[in-house]
């Protein structure tokens, strides 16, 4: 499977199989946020690039947020945005760790994998969420509800064996997670052209974090 036909079975989260119309209209809506942010995009626009005629993207999506929902929904409650999704947890979270290190790893080199994989669906969420509070909100209770107590509870053992600073649970999960994602907004939205040595820069990245959170 390639990287459009993943990005596209990840959309597709109802099991319904997309037609072709569909696929262009979502691609082009895809390309064209990613490019101009979604304010700046006209439905008549995506529907120019995608080969259908405008009233074709109000068949299958309402409004243009709807569209908008159609790319960003799946990519929350599947896990592309950061530290989200039933399949990262029980892929990271529910392992077992000798060391917090090593869970820093798993989690960094987990989602360092899923960006790099659906990177465009992932930035319209980096550039979107801050300007649609139903999907912020949506963002804030899969992290809460599926994330949060795990991850406090990891930071909590590590502590308990004398790994981590007696700082609370809630600032050690912020200072992972911000860490974490500030390398990848950097690497993959901010300045994706680099130059960038990634596994160099991701290890540097984690001495970092260790070193300030170290006992």
């Amino acid at each position: 499977m390639d990287e459009r036909q993943q990005l596209f079975h990840l959309l597709n989260v109802d099991g319904q199989q997309l037609s072709e119309k569909q696929i262009n209209i979502l691609q082009a809506a895809i390309d064209m946020f990613a490019e101009k942010g979604y304010a700046a995009t006209s439905t008549s626009e995506i529907a120019k690039r995608a080969g259908v005629a405008e009233g074709t993207i109000f068949r299958h999506y309402k409004t243009k947020k709807d569209l908008l929902l159609a790319i960003v929904k799946p990519t929350l409650f599947q896990s592309v945005a950061p530290f989200l999704a039933k399949k990262f947890v029980k892929d990271v979270f529910e392992n077992e760790y000798e060391h917090y290190e090593q869970f820093v790893r798993a989690v960094f080199q987990n989602r360092y994998e899923f960006v790099k994989t659906y990177l465009p669906a992932i930035r319209i969420l980096w550039q979107e969420m801050s300007f649609h509070d139903d999907i912020k909100a949506q963002f804030q209770t899969i992290f809460i509800n599926h994330v949060y107590e795990k991850f406090k509870q990891i930071v909590e053992h590590f502590q308990q064996k004398g790994e981590l600073v007696p700082l609370p649970p809630e600032t050690i999960i912020r200072l992972t997670i911000t860490t974490i994602a500030g390398f990848l907004f950097t690497r993959f939205l901010l300045m994706p052209d680099g130059p960038w040595d990634d596994e160099q820069e991701m290890e540097r990245t984690i001495q970092f974090l260790m070193n300030g959170l170290k006992a």
